[in-house]
């Protein structure tokens, strides 16, 4: 204990500042254990109480503020870079514009207490217009609420340390290991999920028999081409625009959310369809359908093909 304890007290506020700072910019490194332990340090006397709150909303603010400026700044992009590393990349950006929908300025208050949505909460408030000073008032409150709420929950710690010092003890021993697995888990998480949402899109494939009947019917669909424009020059599906998988997603404005968008390519088992699926999952495009066999097994069922030219997209 005495390690670990004299880490905290020889760097202190600095340390929580920089702790708090680092993990409100996003990176997985949780601030909650370094604020219990401020908590318990404060019941001691051994840290102010109030000093440890400043350095932590002051710390938090920082971050947010600098994300807050970033949303206003370029939007969606910054939405799209940070939904990247998220646990829930097909909706998180959804979601959040959503809560903001809904709540509006309050979400700010109570984000920091749900995962995921504290990094993103003010970027979504830069990009709707907020106002710089209703962001700092609701935000600031926010910030208070939870920098608070772990320095009281650990002030209510301190009692257990000091009847059980082998507790924190144990911590310091192994905090290093268990960060790591902590960080190995997050990724391994992330990749889980990641293959689990790919498997669905291609359970989810469209049947080139059931896109022919909706053309047929004169339903709306919104097919895209993904192969190399010159693989095209044989003719494509009927009203497919031509476009790469990265101009796609940088287009994304441009693709309309009322109806079915379905892709296609020529590669094996689809891949490249469902993968640009997932990356447009993660922009909030959730009506998309990879089309089973893509644009050769539209051929060998004998289906027409139109010239490219009059459809294609420019990739300008």
């Amino acid at each position: 204990m005495e390690l670990s304890t004299h880490i905290l007290l020889t760097y202190g506020y600095a340390l929580l500042f920089g702790w708090v700072l680092v993990e409100q910019l996003g990176a997985p490194l949780p601030a909650a254990p370094v604020l219990l332990a401020s908590g318990a340090l404060s019941r001691e006397g051994e840290m102010s109480f109030w000093g440890a709150l400043a350095a932590g909303v002051v710390a938090a603010l920082i971050a947010d503020t600098a994300w807050f400026w970033i949303g206003r700044n370029y939007g969606h992009i910054v939405l799209r870079l940070l939904c990247r590393v998220s646990l829930e990349p097909s909706t998180c950006v959804r979601r959040t514009q959503l809560s903001y929908g809904r709540r509006g300025k309050v979400m700010l208050v109570f984000s920091k207490f749900v995962p995921g949505l504290a990094t993103l909460a003010p970027p979504v408030a830069g990009q709707k217009g907020m106002s710089t000073r209703a962001f700092l008032a609701y935000d600031g409150a926010g910030s208070v609420l939870w920098v608070g709420a772990m320095l009281v929950g650990g002030r209510f710690c301190g009692a257990l340390l000091n009847r059980n010092s082998g507790v924190l003890d144990w911590v310091g021993k192994f905090s290093g290991g268990l960060l790591a697995v902590g960080i190995v888990g997050f990724f391994a998480v992330r990749l889980v999920r990641r293959q689990m949402t790919l498997r669905s899109l291609r359970a989810a494939r469209l049947e080139p028999v059931e896109l022919k009947r909706q053309l047929d019917a004169g339903e709306s669909v919104y097919i895209v081409d993904l192969r190399d424009p010159v693989e095209v020059d044989a003719g494509t599906l009927p009203g497919a625009r031509v476009v790469s998988p990265l101009a796609l997603a940088e287009r994304q404005i441009e693709i309309p959310r009322d109806r079915d968008v379905v892709l296609f390519c020529d590669c094996p088992n689809d891949a490249s369809a469902a993968q640009t699926a997932l990356r447009l999952h993660k922009l909030g495009i959730e009506r998309v359908r990879p089309l089973r066999g893509g644009v050769d097994e539209w051929k060998r069922l004998g289906y027409p093909l139109e010239a490219a030219a009059s459809v294609a997209l420019s990739e300008n």
